[in-house]
């Protein structure tokens, strides 16, 4: 039996919960583990960063159940995706493509019928987390639909040293997809209206307390941080993010060189 880890944006509410309970009925004795609840409301692009750094550090034969879904309802395709070590249930958004990719890319992609009687904003419990039970308990995921030609893609931006705001996690660190320049001490950083040249530490504790500091994250790939606070809080007044929260942070285009 497969281990299903879960990633949604639901945050601190019931339907992860509902999702574990029809995970454990429709596959008594399945093991569930949450990836992540917190991606911010409706942010596939986020949701598909952490699912891309995470998913290589489960046990092969995972199946992650993955539900950002602001389509839930509409035309958009529900699919089930097997690649050379996993298995991913979810919405084809782009969601699950930049992991799919990074695991050699889809063996087998099925489109997943939308069951009679599905709630219209809930697929997560009628649709997917039934998906993920059925593929846990070893059916092949060419009886789960029909076959579909591919996924859609999602690529993160980056060219030359600007890429993009990938994550703003729960320290306030602003995480981007530019990997460090190695050697190099200082970084010129442009994001929004801000421009700032700021010193490269290997670690945050090298800054001193209250600095505003470049490293580089645990996926490696450069963040930009604040000792002992929150890099969020210091600069989305200064560049233009409307109501200075996370999300609105998240895609902005960013130069670290």
């Amino acid at each position: 039996m497969a281990l299903v880890a879960l990633l949604t944006d639901f945050g601190d509410s019931e339907y992860a919960g509902v999702m574990r309970g029809v995970l454990h009925r429709t596959c008594p004795g399945v093991t569930v583990v949450d990836l992540f609840h917190d991606v911010q409301p409706q942010a596939v692009r986020e949701g598909a960063w952490i699912l891309l750094q995470g998913f290589r550090y489960f046990p092969e034969g995972t199946v992650f159940c993955c539900v950002v879904d602001p389509g839930v309802g509409t035309d958009r395709a529900a699919v089930a995706v097997r690649t050379r070590r996993y298995q991913f249930v979810g919405p084809d958004n782009g969601l699950l493509y930049p992991a799919v990719e990074a695991d050699g890319g889809a063996l087998e992609v099925v489109r997943l019928p939308v069951p009679p009687g599905a709630s219209n904003t809930f697929h997560g419990r009628d649709l997917f987390a039934p998906a993920a039970a059925r593929l846990a308990a070893g059916e092949p995921l060419a009886t789960l639909g029909t076959p579909a030609p591919g996924l859609k893609p999602l690529h993160f931006h980056r060219q030359g040293r600007e890429g993009e705001v990938v994550r703003v996690d729960r320290f306030g660190n602003i995480i981007t997809n530019l990997p460090p320049v190695p050697g190099k001490t200082r970084y010129r950083l442009r994001l929004g209206g801000f421009a700032a040249e700021l010193p490269f530490y290997p670690a945050y504790g090298y800054a001193q307390p209250g600095e505003l500091l470049v490293t580089d994250g645990s996926s490696g790939t450069l963040e930009v941080a604040v000792r002992e606070g929150s890099a969020l809080e210091r600069l989305a007044p200064l560049v233009g993010a409307e109501g200075g929260s996370a999300g609105s942070l998240l895609g902005m285009r960013i130069v670290l060189e």
